[in-house]
């Protein structure tokens, strides 16, 4: 009698952590299956093709990955030079997940996970039963996969944050969604920057995607077609120091120039600050146009346009019948949360963790790159490939090796998102840290009256 064939290690996500993920099962003999939403590898990743990363080429390919293409001619690109999201997906992901061939799935949708014969409320046998795998495709049809493990590297690209200051969307967000984006625009389609040229736009966020919003529409308003651009930079927070991250001093170039281009699109008067602004509601104007008001009553009128950057949050619905235990704030692994909290950690002081960190009472599913971050924005994709490696380690049955640290951080690390900086060979300066400070600069804000008072643009 032969032996039942092994199960596959079923990985949710043909981004670059998925990918990895499955790179390193493959280099240890494991049986990784890759199930992807969308019809090619790094699909969200296309979303932002038209952004530059902060990391280099040198940081953003993962070791077994790259050992699993070199056999195929790939060439690493220079690890000195900064892709775009379009490069990173042309030049490596889509190659690896080529390489890795029927191991990868696409238009393969997972609804749910759950232990086989068992749900979330059962015990009798839960640890002795595979996992099962529920699988919706492009056209219709439905799958149920056994698994031996699971590894959720979905991300958390489908679920951005509302322009609601409670993290529940603003009243009437939903009925102006037609004039709403909650991705950075890209501003090199003409169709876009027809949407926008002449146009009030309110950037709601302070991370790295609002800086990138708005000093893409700087850009459009010093050019021939943007003339009567403007921003208004709605920040739920006052503006510091630290507010446009390190400057010159940051030992990241490529986010250092991204905030000194958004500092100097207000300081030139391309956009305006208003600080401390919750939107509680987006109304519609006599004149069509939308009105932003706070919770404290503040109006913003005139906006013809929002482009809503509040962050991101994981999906879990679909892991709803498997055993998680998930910090209460971050939605991230409990051991995990204390280690990339926001409010205590940049991304270059996360320590690299692993399978441990980012096990669960269900042993075997495993949450993983940003989907294992939950909400917090302090992701480097070099700690997602060592969680990978960890986690591919744990599963072959090398506890040493899992539990081993093979992953140095820069000192400071790319804390998401994205860059507008692709030169490589700018100096970096020798101090500040992961999020070092510039000396406070003034900026100009607008100033909304509470009650009836408002503020209106051109």
């Amino acid at each position: 009698m032969s032996a039942a064939p092994a199960l596959p290690v079923v990985i949710i996500g043909a981004g670059p952590i998925g990918l990895a993920a499955a790179a390193h099962l493959s280099g240890r003999g494991q049986l990784p299956l890759v199930l992807e939403a969308g019809q090619s590898a790094g699909t969200a990743v296309r979303e932002w093709a038209h952004v530059r990363l902060f990391s280099t080429w040198g940081e953003v390919v993962d070791p077994a990955a790259e050992k699993l293409l070199a056999p195929t001619g790939w060439s690493k690109p220079d690890a000195g030079t900064y892709p775009s999201g379009g490069d990173w997906v042309e030049q490596y992901l889509q190659p690896l997940a080529d390489t890795l061939g029927d191991q990868v799935r696409y238009g393969a949708r997972v609804t749910g996970v759950s232990k086989a014969g068992r749900d979330r409320i059962v015990d009798t046998d839960r640890d002795t039963q595979p996992f099962v795998v529920h699988v919706q495709y492009a056209d219709d049809r439905e799958e149920r996969i056994l698994a031996a493990a699971v590894i959720d590297a979905s991300g958390t690209w489908a679920l951005p944050s509302p322009a609601g200051g409670s993290g529940l969307p603003a009243l009437g967000e939903r009925a102006a969604a037609d004039r709403i984006s909650y991705r950075v625009p890209d501003f090199t389609d003409p169709a876009v920057r027809a949407r926008y040229a002449g146009k009030r736009t309110a950037v709601i966020g302070s991370g790295a995607s609002a800086f990138t919003a708005l000093s893409s529409l700087a850009e459009l308003a010093q050019s021939q077609d943007g003339t009567d651009t403007k921003a208004v930079w709605v920040l739920r927070r006052g503006i510091s120091g630290s507010t446009f991250g390190g400057g010159d001093a940051d030992e990241l170039p490529a986010r250092g120039a991204l905030g000194l281009a958004a500092k100097a699109a207000v300081d030139d008067g391309h956009a305006e600050a208003v600080t401390g602004f919750r939107t509680e509601a987006i109304e519609g104007s006599s004149d069509g146009r939308l009105s932003l008001v706070s919770e404290d009553g503040r109006q913003l009128e005139s906006v013809d346009e929002a482009i809503v950057l509040t962050g991101l949050r994981p999906d879990l619905s679909f892991l709803s019948e498997v055993r998680l235990r998930l910090d209460e704030r971050l939605q991230a692994p409990v051991e995990l949360a204390p280690l990339i909290d926001p409010n205590q950690h940049s991304c270059g002081t996360v320590y690299p963790h692993g399978h441990r960190e980012l096990s669960h009472p269900d042993s075997g599913v495993y949450l993983v790159g940003m989907k294992s971050y939950g909400r917090a924005p302090t992701f480097l994709a070099m700690t997602g490939y060592e969680q990978v490696r960890s986690v591919a380690a744990a599963l072959a049955g090398d506890t040493d090796a899992a539990d081993r640290v093979e992953l140095v951080l820069p000192e400071t690390g790319v804390c998401g998102g994205s860059g507008l900086f692709d030169t490589a060979d700018s100096a970096q300066a020798s101090a500040g840290g992961c999020c070092a400070p510039v000396a406070p600069q003034p900026v100009q804000l607008i100033t909304v009256s509470p009650g009836s008072a408002s503020v209106s643009g051109c």
